[in-house]
């Protein structure tokens, strides 16, 4: 008897609740199914897959979404194995896979070459798409896989994009026969297969999306389409300039505000990249200004806990340099943040919590990072005089700060002439 059929009697057991193997079945599994196909490759971790799924819609989320629709058409055909396959150059990369205890066979992110498996032959016509009993084609014997897995019946149909293009095959087989299946079967099947290139339209739709955005952003760093403009920081007794903030501006198209590139940044996996691209810029210009001038620039809380932040801190005159934390993301861990500054503060370092008095985030930065400086945002100061609530609020902030050595920055102040 051939080592395969104990595995297949057990599959047999697996129609709606998948039997619980014991350890030595599934190291039997292994032995006898894909690793021993020429040229299979196991997946290498979430997003590692060489297709078009490397952003937001990987395998691994592209698979969340359409396993349910495998699941429902593995139980109505009887099937143990479901699966869905993107054609990447002469491989097959599964990007949903329904094989309830099988998964050490089977899963999301493998690949296997297309001359080892079915698809190329279906797509050709040389094996159909309904095939109930793979003996009973001479073409689909042939294949070491076959005999390996092994496949007694198999249904697989194309996956086709509105475009017209054939993005992979919709599978579905099982280690023996059945000659139950039915042709109705096949187009159930297809049925499932349209529902499930909708879904795999939208998610590619969704990548090139996010590809378009992140390759904006790239260019926008590469070919060093970013400029600094200085805003002066005034002393208001003195009505001398003491520091000056530094401003990202953009001359990549399309032509929008600062922080819309900011924001696309951080979605696309660059925000800190550019940010780091900014600050070093920023930073290029120090010596240019008085010796008690600081430079302040903005950092994400991914910025300042990188390792790029701190490296370029270390070769700078920190007693110059104000970081001020922005508003893009929130501060998961204030601790980390305390921990990864607190060298820079204790040679001078300053650091700035933007905002203030605009939202619940911004007292909290001011309690749990205890800033050297406090900005008040200019929906605050605005008319400050004009308005008893901005004017208590602000003397609230200008006690605090008082009362824990931090100095307040009024942003959009003007002094009406009398």
């Amino acid at each position: 008897m051939p080592r395969s059929v104990p595995l297949a009697e057990r599959l047999r057991q697996s129609s709606e609740q998948p039997p619980k193997w014991h350890l030595d079945v599934v190291h039997h599994c292994l032995k006898l199914t894909w690793g021993h196909i020429p040229g299979w490759r196991p997946a290498s971790g979430r997003g590692s897959g060489t297709g078009s799924m490397g952003g937001p819609t990987d395998e691994a989320d592209i698979s969340g979404s359409l396993k349910r629709i495998l699941e429902v058409i593995r139980r109505h055909l009887g099937m143990e194995v479901a699966y869905i396959s993107e054609f990447i150059g002469s491989r097959a990369v599964f990007r949903a896979v329904d094989a309830p205890g099988l998964e050490a066979m089977i899963k999301v992110g493998d690949s296997v070459s297309l001359d080892d498996v079915y698809c190329r032959h279906i797509l050709a016509g040389r094996l159909p798409e309904f095939i109930p009993d793979t003996s009973s084609e001479p073409v689909a014997m042939a294949l070491p896989i076959t005999r390996n897995l092994p496949i007694g019946k198999h249904l697989s149909v194309p996956l086709k994009l509105r475009n017209g293009n054939v993005y992979g095959m919709f599978c579905c087989l099982g280690p023996q026969p059945d000659h139950t299946l039915h042709a109705r079967d096949l187009q159930t099947m297809k049925a499932f297969a349209e529902l499930a290139a909708l879904d795999i339209e939208q998610a590619l739709t969704v990548q090139r999306t996010f590809d378009a955005k992140r390759d904006r952003v790239r260019k926008a760093i590469d070919e060093h389409e970013i400029s600094i403009v200085y805003q002066p920081i005034w002393h208001v007794a003195t009505g001398r300039p003491i520091g000056l903030e530094c401003l990202s501006r953009f001359s990549a198209l399309p032509l929008r505000p600062p922080n819309e590139w900011i924001a696309e940044a951080a979605e696309t996996g660059l925000g800190v990249e550019l940010e780091m691209a900014a600050i070093k810029l920023a930073m290029s210009s120090l010596p240019s200004f008085p010796p008690e001038a600081y430079l302040a620039v903005n950092a994400s809380p991914a910025t300042i806990l990188s390792p790029e932040l701190s490296e370029t801190l270390a070769t700078l005159p920190v007693e110059r340099i104000v970081v001020e934390l922005t508003e893009h993301e929130m501060v998961e861990s204030y601790n980390e943040i305390i921990a990864t500054l607190q060298p820079f503060r204790t040679r001078g370092l300053r650091l700035a919590v933007d905002d203030a008095g605009t939202g619940y985030s911004s007292l909290q930065h001011i309690l749990y990072l205890r800033p050297d400086l406090i900005k008040l945002d200019m929906n605050l100061t605005r008319s400050i005089d004009l308005d008893p609530s901005r004017r208590a609020l602000a003397s609230a902030l200008v006690k605090f700060a008082r009362e824990t050595n931090a100095r307040i920055i009024a942003k959009a102040w003007r002094q009406t002439p009398s």
